[in-house]
């Protein structure tokens, strides 16, 4: 045996990969019982579907800002808890609390408030989580480690998602006084905190990690599919004039942009992606003065903005599929329950009964979305090896962007249920294959900062829809929205054509060995 056989990263059991995965089927428990019924709690408490993109700005915001925070310094961590596990269980903590406090809002504010204590609070847990997979498993077991992730995710978000449906089948209220948030919907948020804590320190119990020592000594991964004989060296980093043209260009888009929004009267909604654009050419030209002296500089600013100018090329070109993917997957939390209340419930009338019983409906739709994703990851990794993983994904994509048009075909609860189908596999195919083709092409020694850059990815089409939705969907409500059946069915379409886009992209996705000559 030689050398560098003794030295490859060995690969994991399965007990041992479901232990290490196990964490994020609490993690989505917490996820699932936001995107299934913040908006209600939002509207119950009076927010208008104009507003709601915007209170769901908590979300992309708090992703944009702590995931490559945590992904830089869990990278620098080691102690008693190891690299990732203490990041682990202070999102836990947090979350708990947050998912207790979350249903008893009294006014909206608050009700916003705490959903961006909640939000930072599972980005905390949840990035070390996509880590963690790149650090402990071999190139040829990653697939599988993101797809039983995705089980677990599938799994958490079936029970949360079902939990206010079930609740008051068993006789618990799903209506309340106008304003307050009901008893199930309250009930399912403290049983997904208690779970929550549980399932993360039950892996934070069951799994040891590698040191930073260990991870630097394993050997070449043959079965790598960008490099087998071991990852290129890292690019240099720009200098400072490269920072500072782009920033400069930048703050100039974003100015312009808020003073066309002024001089033409725009919605404030717009603002929000000047602001964006502003903040970040403040952040580029901030950079080349640090930078000016030391192109390599080792502050977090320097090191996020350094790594993003010089991501490999095929983080690069997933960055297009994930914008677009979760440009959909945005469009769907927001809307769902509204769209489902106009076809199935014949209401938009916020404070009714029937409102009321859309939302329980939507999270036993969700519930079918997230138990597809999770059967279907069962089987992805063993799929994408026969067909390829990019054919795949772009196939997977498509099944959703059907299942989004589907909510125009469907008129009653029942058949609701059909559409999340093809929106099940897309999301289990978002959740899996993007990662195990991002692990391979990244440094060990830097895969939590890469893992928290490739969020902005996530987060930037979010931040897209929570700042021009709202406005372009009343714009368009006249005339489209009106043919669509209403503006939350316009919407939908939107999420349907953002899906398409994402699965073209993946045409230019490029990988190079034999896990994926079929793709």
């Amino acid at each position: 045996m030689t050398e560098q056989t003794e030295t490859r990263k060995p690969a994991l059991s399965i007990a041992q990969i479901i232990n290490m995965s196990f964490g994020f089927f609490g993690i989505q428990i917490g996820f699932a019982l936001q995107n299934g019924n913040v908006s209600r709690i939002f509207q119950t408490l009076g927010a208008s579907i104009d507003t709601l993109p915007l209170l769901w700005l908590a979300g992309p915001v708090t992703g944009l800002l702590i995931q490559p925070l945590i992904g830089y310094f869990s990278d620098r961590t080691w102690g008693r808890l190891g690299r990732r596990r203490p990041y682990f269980l202070a999102g836990a903590i947090t979350t708990t609390a947050a998912l207790l406090i979350m249903p008893n809002a009294p006014v909206l504010w608050i009700a916003a408030g705490t959903l961006w204590i909640l939000d930072a609070s599972l980005n905390v847990t949840m990035e070390p989580f996509r880590a963690f997979v790149g650090d402990m498993l071999p190139s040829r077991q990653r697939p599988l480690g993101y797809s039983m992730q995705t089980v677990f995710i599938g799994g958490g978000a079936v029970l949360a998602s079902l939990a206010p449906f079930v609740l008051n089948s068993l006789g618990v209220a799903n209506t309340a006084p106008d304003g307050q948030i009901p008893d199930n919907v309250r009930l399912s948020f403290y049983i997904g905190g208690i779970a929550l804590m549980a399932a993360v320190l039950w892996t934070i119990f069951t799994t040891r990690e590698y040191s930073p020592d260990q991870l630097e000594g394993f050997g070449h991964d043959e079965d790598n599919i960008f490099d087998p004989h071991g990852l290129a060296e890292e690019p240099t980093r720009p200098a400072s004039g490269f920072f500072a043209g782009w920033g400069a260009g930048i703050l100039a888009v974003g100015i312009l942009w808020n003073l066309a929004v002024y001089r033409l009267s725009g919605d404030q909604q717009f603002y929000v992606l000047g602001s964006g654009l502003v903040v970040l050419g403040g952040l580029f030209l901030l950079n080349s003065l640090l930078v000016r002296g030391n192109r390599d500089a080792p502050n977090f600013l320097s090191g996020i903005l350094g790594d993003l100018a010089t991501m490999p090329s095929a983080m690069k070109r997933l960055a297009v599929v994930q914008f677009f993917s979760w440009v959909a997957m945005f469009i769907m939390w927001i809307y769902t329950t509204s769209a489902v209340a106009l076809q199935a419930f014949g209401t938009s009338d916020t404070a009714s009964a029937a409102f009321q019983s859309a939302g329980d409906w939507v999270g036993v739709m969700f519930a079918v979305q997230n138990g597809v994703a999770a059967v279907y990851a069962l089987v992805i990794a063993a799929v994408a090896r026969r067909i390829g993983t990019r054919r795949l994904h772009a196939l997977n994509l498509i099944a959703g962007a059907i299942g989004f048009a589907g909510f125009h075909v469907f008129t009653t609860p029942e058949t609701l249920l059909i559409p999340m189908i093809g929106l099940g596999m897309a999301w289990g195919s978002i959740l899996a294959l993007p990662y195990a083709i991002l692990a391979d092409a990244l440094p060990p020694r830097k895969m939590g900062i890469y893992m928290g850059i490739f969020n902005f990815f996530i987060v930037l089409p979010q931040l897209l829809v929570a700042g021009t939705m709202g406005p372009v969907l009343r714009s368009l409500a006249p005339g489209l929205g009106a043919a669509a059946g209403g503006t939350p069915l316009l919407a939908v379409l939107f999420g349907a054509g953002a899906l398409l886009l994402a699965a073209a992209s993946m045409s230019i996705v490029r990988v190079q060995s034999g896990r994926d000559r079929a793709g």
